[in-house]
């Protein structure tokens, strides 16, 4: 096992703090301090381990995260053998992440330590979707802070994500981030918005394969979808039009009060006569869905198409991939919502609303990463335990 020093001030015992090589704290100790040396009464790696160690403890505001530390700030002093007993006050926090931290260079660093992880990068489909911090939609703004993230959902970790600017939007955003990324053997999913020409091109091109749903943005392809798919008017006295070609899946599912059935029907006939980039195969998706105690029941369709080709893809394997699209909504901005109360924050200084979002992806990759299905259930043990958690902070993870 490989360990280094920490960047802050510590005993003079060099063997008193010791964190593994690849940690979440050694890569912290990486960012860039902008700060003059003269004065720093905090080493910035010392109050990122703190607002993680109080998040995964239970904490989801900066004044929780302050008065979490600061109550126990003799036993921190001692975790981490600091040479002074002392905490933050709040404006630190706030300043350190609105004006210190580099979001663009924090997002690296964050998806760096995850990618050194052990077994980290071996799933293969990255969802592509946006959420608006909704704490930074004050009273007469039309816009706050939105952010584009690219999550990989086998794994539920954010390989990045970046602020999609006032002036554009997830279209222009889109293929900045994945430039940043690389997608060789990867499969990019998203929603309709995404689904443009340049950007699927962009994905092919790189290495990568893309699954996207078709809405009205794209006109002229989802009519040539609907016209192969929909049942055609059929003259009496003759047979409806052979789909050899066509091929089937379907999922059934009982849960949460509902019972679903998802029918998938995919065709490569219009490979080489649609007007997509690389596209290899389309497919019409069929969601019906009844409430099981009062039996209403409700339908939508759904269309999309794949650069992906038939052998690479099954029926089965892009239902599969489509639904899995959605672990983005459920796996990340639910949980960074309901359980990380993430729309609740009123920061707003610099950078500080991207920065405490990527640090809300970085509790729930640590966590998920350990196998947690319940993370409520988890800070609270972390919440009575919280030196427990200092493993996730100072240990590469298994």
């Amino acid at each position: 096992m490989k360990y280094s020093l920490p960047s802050f001030a510590v005993n003079p015992d060099p063997d008193g703090f010791l964190v593994d090589l690849n940690s979440l704290f050694d890569w912290f100790a990486r960012l860039t301090d902008s700060r003059d040396a003269r004065g720093v009464r905090y080493d910035l790696v010392t109050v990122l381990a703190y607002i993680v160690l109080a998040k995964l403890a239970g904490e989801n505001q900066l004044t929780g995260i302050a008065e979490w530390v600061q109550l126990r700030k003799e036993a921190l002093a001692q975790a981490f053998q600091l040479e002074k007993v002392r905490a933050p006050h709040l404006s630190t926090y706030s300043r350190l992440l609105g004006h210190v931290i580099d979001a663009d260079e924090f997002e690296r660093v964050v998806r760096d330590f995850f990618a050194a992880q052990p077994q980290a990068g071996e799933g293969i489909a990255i969802a592509l979707d946006g959420k608006t911090l909704r704490g930074t939609l004050r009273a007469g703004r039309t816009h706050g802070v939105h952010l584009l993230a690219a999550y990989l959902t086998g794994e539920g970790v954010v390989l990045l994500q970046v602020e999609v600017g006032r002036k554009e939007n997830e279209i222009t955003a889109a293929p900045r981030l994945l430039k940043a990324l690389d997608l060789r053997g990867k499969i990019i999913t998203g929603d309709a918005l995404l689904a443009q020409r340049e950007l699927s091109a962009q994905i092919v091109e790189a290495g990568g394969e893309y699954v996207w749903t078709v809405k009205g943005n794209q006109p002229g392809l989802q009519q040539d979808l609907t016209t192969l798919f929909d049942a055609e008017p059929v003259v009496k006295g003759f047979s409806p039009a052979s789909h050899d070609d066509f091929a089937t899946a379907q999922t059934v599912n009982k849960g949460h009060g509902r019972l679903e059935r998802r029918t998938i029907t995919v065709s490569g006939a219009l490979k080489g006569y649609v007007d997509w980039p690389y596209a290899e195969q389309v497919f019409r998706l069929e969601r019906w869905v009844r409430h099981i105690r009062t039996g209403q029941e409700s339908c939508d369709v759904v269309y999309g198409v794949t650069s992906l080709t038939a052998a690479e893809a099954s029926p089965p394997r892009l239902l599969e991939l489509v639904r899995g699209h959605w672990a983005i909504e459920n796996g990340l901005h639910y949980r960074r919502d309901e359980t990380l109360r993430e729309d609740w924050s009123q920061v707003e200084r610099g950078h500080a609303p991207q920065v405490l979002a990527a640090l809300n992806n970085v509790v729930l990759g640590l966590l998920l990463r350990c196998g947690v299905t319940n993370v409520a259930q988890a800070r609270r043990r972390y919440a009575a335990n919280w030196q427990d958690a200092l493993s996730l902070i100072l240990r590469t993870q298994a």
